[in-house]
């Protein structure tokens, strides 16, 4: 996915977070009910994630300079990592406390009409965010799963914004039963427990985001149709008589590094192995755009024997 598509959809995350969020905590002083107060944190929590994703997207724009050579892609990998963490201390945790005290001195919920209408509200317009969110994932996912594009894919942005909707959603049906069911039994703890419920929710989102980006945080390979595709333009060189080894690294969603350590034949010349490593250069950049800094080096064969990264013979 291009980032202009993806900031798109954060920014119409953001407005319409922001307005809901305004809403369910107008709501929630009105009538008292706790999974209304938690649902306008979560609200709250989301519209500060999405300016912080809009934030790396920005500064991992920047160019290169002496203090960061290789750019500053990996700003988006940082900042969706404290989008996460964000989810699990702010969001859960205060869904968490509130859902508890509320548990433990329930009280009923007034003018219950007006959370409904909120809620209902509140779920047509993440609806309509999740949609669009959907529909862009699915553009960018191409013909992999759900969960396998997740897992692959090099841009947190493209799925943060996803699961943040998916929870909302979730959120709003947990506050609609708690608030209900109470309200039909007299069991107003309910509502206490329909915030413990967006809470854990919350959690268990923010573990996932945790998980997801903390790969492309310490560093992930490219694709791996992409290192074989490596593979296969070095091969097609005879001066190269073996691939030694093929380290890739996502340096942002944009930017992949290669560094290739080949042994050339014996035979070769200066000018040939010259010749070898800037024509391999032009191919791999030219076939995988993203591919942005090349390096080769020229290395024997034995010294990589028992390397646990050697490629298998084919």
């Amino acid at each position: 996915m291009a980032h202009s598509g993806n900031r798109t959809v954060i920014y119409a995350a953001l407005v319409g977070n922001l307005l809901i969020s305004v809403t369910k905590l107008a709501a929630a002083a009105y009538t008292g009910s706790s999974a209304m107060l938690s649902e306008g944190i979560h609200s709250i929590v989301d519209t500060g994630n999405q300016g912080l994703l809009l934030l790396g997207l920005g500064r991992a724009k920047r160019a290169a300079d002496r203090a960061h050579p290789l750019g500053y892609g990996k700003e988006i990998y940082f900042w969706s990592f404290v989008v996460a963490i964000l989810i699990f201390a702010v969001g859960a945790g205060v869904s968490l406390y509130e859902g508890i005290r509320h548990i433990n001195h329930p009280s009923p919920v007034r003018n219950v009409m007006i959370n409904y209408i909120v809620l209902g509200l509140s779920f047509l317009f993440e609806g309509a965010a999740w949609l669009f969110a959907f529909k862009e994932f699915s553009r960018a996912k191409g013909r992999f799963g759900m969960l396998q594009a997740v897992k692959r894919s090099k841009d947190p942005s493209t799925f943060v914004v996803l699961f943040e909707d998916s929870a909302a959603m979730l959120g709003i049906i947990v506050a609609f039963l708690g608030i209900f069911l109470g309200q039909l039994t007299g069991l107003y703890w309910l509502d206490g427990a329909a915030s413990v419920v967006i809470g854990l929710i919350l959690g268990g989102t923010a573990i996932w985001l945790a998980i997801e980006t903390k790969g492309l945080l310490i560093g992930e390979s490219a694709a791996p149709e992409v290192v074989a595709g490596l593979h296969r333009l070095v091969k097609a060189h005879p001066e190269v008589e073996k691939v030694n080894e093929v380290l890739t690294l996502h340096m942002g969603p944009e930017f992949i590094l290669v560094n290739l350590s080949l042994d050339f034949r014996n035979d070769a010349t200066a000018d040939q192995v010259e010749r070898t490593v800037t024509e391999l250069t032009k191919e791999m950049k030219t076939e995988w755009p993203l591919v942005k800094k090349v390096f080769i080096e020229a290395e024997s064969r034995s010294r990589f024997s028992d390397h646990p990264l050697q490629p298998a013979e084919e």
